[in-house]
């Protein structure tokens, strides 16, 4: 997801997002422990997709406040 898709999600939208990124990121992170993940570049890019909602969260959080 591009962070301009990303932009266009309401707050609690981008909340229930990072908590699935979340529980996707624990997930790879299993299956890499036990061998099981065919692609270990999946975990950089849920980590950077993790990144960019909270970014995105912070920036409307402070442009609220303004």
């Amino acid at each position: 997801m591009k962070a301009q898709e990303i932009r266009n999600l309401s707050v609690d939208e981008l909340v229930v997002k990072l908590g699935d990124l979340k529980k996707d990121l624990f997930n790879l992170r299993l299956q890499h422990a036990t061998n099981q993940l065919d692609n270990p570049m999946k975990i950089v890019e849920v980590k950077k997709e993790i990144a960019r909602v909270k970014t995105i969260i912070r920036e409307k959080q402070l442009s609220a406040e303004a």
